[in-house]
């Protein structure tokens, strides 16, 4: 038997996800909450370009609270821990990437007491954090021992990021440096960030203060620049780097780091991607050392499109339900859950 799925929301992460459930051997797409009047009612298909598939679209947070499903890929743009208790009190497993990867105690008992309520586990996923910010490095450094180290880095090009609204007022691009600094991007950031590296520390087993060190830093633009927020002009911010570090003492053990550039052209400080390009890199120091650049889930200028990261991201969401699913009712997170992949293409699949 298919296990039943709902989408709530059908922004590119949603979309993507939606198209995954409907890849997927093991899982049937029965359901769809949509945030605006003019989706509701629609034919998901329809919402996502394609052919109808039978499954209306609602606005009706009743309605799919009623509905029989196994779970929910919760991705709406904010989390609502409300929802998310009342989704798993109705009975459904919810994965999501926007929160829970690693909650603290008093992050996850509400949501922990509302999955036993109804005998149903939240998993928080994704890809930077909710993959390659603690999941893979863990799971690369099962080739090391003494491990002194790790590092998660993302370097990505904003100039793909199509949102500019986003952009300019949430990431702070195109602002002078003290507003960009004192903007909402560095706490928006670091709830996913600091669980991430709180899991590393916990998984790997490093002494390190409770406290994670969190920093940034800004590029200005030194000649007109081409972006999705139209020109930025000399002095004002085209670059961003995020750090979150767990320390041992004065020693740095874990260190997650977001890489944000808007090209690599007329930034003071002048940083770039280095000869590797865009990627993710993760770094773990022990014995051996080594190294991982994972290259594909950043999109390059012009290209058409969803961006490749956000359909990783739903992926990400979408492999993970079989496990959640057959996982112990409450809160889980990687450490908990055993290892799963992805499954083959319609056609392909032995089933």
């Amino acid at each position: 038997m298919a296990l039943r799925v709902v989408q709530w929301a059908t922004g590119g992460v949603g979309t993507a996800a939606i198209k995954g459930v409907l890849e997927h051997p093991d899982l049937e797409l029965v359901g769809c909450w949509v945030h605006s009047a003019d989706k509701n009612g629609r034919d998901v298909g329809e919402l996502i370009g394609g052919d109808p598939i039978g499954v209306p679209a609602t606005t009706s947070v009743e309605d799919i609270l009623a509905l029989d499903a196994d779970a929910v890929v919760y991705a709406p743009l904010l989390p609502n821990p409300d929802e998310v208790a009342a989704l798993l009190r109705s009975g459904k497993n919810v994965v999501t990437p926007v929160g829970w990867v690693y909650p603290s105690e008093k992050q996850a008992a509400p949501l922990r007491a509302a999955g036993l309520a109804g005998n149903a586990t939240l998993h928080g996923t994704g890809i930077a954090p909710g993959g390659i910010s603690e999941k893979f490095p863990i799971l690369f450094s099962a080739m090391s021992t003494g491990v002194t180290f790790v590092r998660a880095e993302e370097f990505s090009d904003l100039r793909t990021y199509d949102a500019p609204d986003v952009v300019r007022h949430v990431m702070g691009f195109g602002e002078t440096p003290d507003k960009a600094l004192s903007g909402p991007m560095q706490k928006l950031l670091d709830g996913g960030f600091i669980q991430a590296v709180k899991m590393c520390v916990d998984a790997f087993g490093f002494a390190a203060d409770s406290k994670i060190v969190a920093r940034q830093e800004i590029a200005v633009a030194t000649a007109p620049i081409d972006s999705p927020i139209g020109t930025i002009e000399p002095g004002q911010v085209a670059a961003r780097k995020f750090h979150w570090e767990a320390l041992v003492g004065d020693e740095v053990v874990v260190r997650v780091t977001v890489n944000w550039l808007m090209g690599e052209e007329n930034l003071d400080p002048p940083w770039d991607f280095g000869p590797q390009g865009q990627r993710y890199e993760m770094q773990v120091l022990g014995n051996p050392d080594f190294s991982v650049a994972i290259t594909g889930f950043q999109g390059e200028v012009g290209d058409q499109g969803p961006e490749p990261g956000v359909v990783a991201t739903a992926a990400h969401c979408v492999n993970s339900i079989p496990a959640v699913c057959a996982a112990p009712p409450g809160v889980a997170t990687y450490l908990d859950l055993p290892l799963f992949g992805a499954k083959a293409a319609p056609g392909l699949h032995r089933g």
